[in-house]
């Protein structure tokens, strides 16, 4: 039985409260206020059984008591929103962030409540994505595997308030009954790469573990969650015979830009970092490159940063190489004389103005670099050219730890080495075939 009730058909606990609404008994316990919107909060439940109704009651304090309930209202959207507003990050990778979490970490989990994610929610969320990056989840007019474009359909139906029956709801009109149907657009389902799932999984956990550190919730469910497998690399640099075709080109075209394609092929510089080059990086008479900055376009907005390890390099230069960039010096001084302004030292490398004052554009770089291939029947993209360095490199027996130096790799190699796994592999074989050659093998034994 349950005690006497308030006149208002409440029955007050120091901090809730079980209230009869018709056949319903409804448990709400006080749960703090909300640190975001500063409103009052309360954990309700419903039930028909009074003795079910005070089991609620007690658990429900007892979560409050022990904090093991969400602090909290604010929705995951809204959580990274604000972790997005305190993360230090450089402005490209926030805005990689911003793109997963508007594309699809929002239309899929935006409004749910931080306190209810879940690690199945999670799991569930993956898997949509890797079926389908627009996640058409409805049901199919033709079924997801068939090849070709499909059109895909949810039902909201409109139901009477209350619980269902027991036996479910009967049959109906959608049309009369005025249920909403949603349909997506004829399209090819294409799934969401692994390494893609991966960076929303991290913009997910990133942003939950924030809130675990508010005391928004208490544990954070995208720790255990299982996320994609990390895909090993396979990089597909040039062969040397291609290597030579594709610089032969680019000096066709344009003397500034087979320097630019050479210099990327012989040092392994990222296409950010070849931009950001400025003549007082250079030590031409000792032959070194000193690697500093970055080069991109962050929202339509040039910027100039650091280095993606955020750490400096320097790099020796062969003398062909030397002699190229000197000629590229040369050529800048003339044009420089000829316009009656004085060359100088932070002028850019590679530049569509004859004063080098801005570099070019990093878009263009690669495009012009994707279209020559594509003339010349090869398939490759600007970054082989550094997979291209790294691969002649360590086949010719260079050492772990020297290339990724000059790749500007951390963790002393082991990037380097998930990477061009087989091509260290392949060096070590030369190096075992070049010890055993130098030894004599003992004659047989008789037996």
């Amino acid at each position: 039985m349950l005690p006497r009730v308030a006149k208002n058909g409440s029955k007050r606990r120091q901090r809730g409260s079980i209230r009869r609404r018709g056949n319903s008994l409804q448990v709400q316990v006080y749960a703090g206020v909300d640190p975001l919107t500063g409103r009052r909060m309360y954990l309700s439940e419903s039930t028909t059984d009074e003795a079910e109704a005070q089991r609620i009651l007690n658990r429900l304090l007892s979560e409050v008591d022990a904090q093991q309930n969400a602090q909290t209202r604010a929705t995951l959207g809204s959580t990274l929103d604000a972790w997005m507003r305190v993360h230090e990050v450089e402005q490209n990778t926030l805005q990689g962030y911003e793109q997963y979490a508007r594309l699809y970490i929002k239309p899929a989990l935006g409004d749910v409540p931080v306190g209810k994610i879940t690690t199945k929610m999670l799991e569930e969320f993956y898997a949509e994505l890797r079926r389908c990056r627009i996640r058409c989840d409805g049901r199919p007019m033709v079924h997801h595997r068939v090849a070709g474009p499909h059109e895909c359909r949810i039902v909201c139906h409109r139901r009477p308030p209350g619980r269902p029956p027991a036996r479910g709801y009967p049959e109906h009109d959608c049309e009369q009954a005025g249920c909403t149907v949603k349909e997506c657009p004829p399209h090819t389902c294409r799934p969401l790469s692994g390494s893609t799932i991966r960076h929303v999984h991290f913009a997910i956990s990133a942003a939950l573990s924030a809130a675990v550190r508010w005391d928004w919730i208490k544990s954070n469910p995208a720790v255990v969650a299982k996320k994609p497998r990390q895909r090993p690399p396979q990089p597909n640099p040039p062969t040397v015979e291609q290597a030579g075709r594709i610089v032969a080109a680019a000096w066709e075209q344009d003397e500034d830009w087979g320097t630019l394609v050479w210099l990327v092929m012989v040092t392994g510089l990222r296409r950010a970092e070849a931009l950001a080059l400025r003549w007082h990086h250079f030590d031409l008479p000792a032959g070194k490159l000193t690697v500093r900055r970055n080069y991109v376009i962050v929202a339509g907005e040039a910027v100039e940063k650091d280095t993606k390890t955020h750490q400096m390099r320097r790099i020796s230069l062969d003398p062909a190489t030397v002699d190229v960039l000197t000629e590229h010096r040369e050529r800048y001084e003339r044009l420089a004389h000829q316009l009656g302004i004085e060359p100088r030292d932070d002028a850019y490398l590679f530049s569509h103005l004859p004063t080098r004052e801005v570099p070019y554009d990093p878009d263009g770089v690669t495009h012009r670099y994707s279209n020559m291939c594509h003339k010349l029947g090869i398939d490759s993209h600007l970054h082989a050219l550094r997979h291209y360095s790294a691969t002649e490199l360590l086949t010719a027996g260079v050492d772990l730890r020297t290339v990724a130096g000059r790749l500007g790799h951390g963790s002393g190699g082991a990037t380097t080495l998930r990477v061009y796994a087989a091509w260290v592999n392949e060096s070590d074989q030369r190096a075992a075939e070049i010890l055993g050659s130098r030894m004599q093998r003992p004659p047989r034994s008789n037996q």
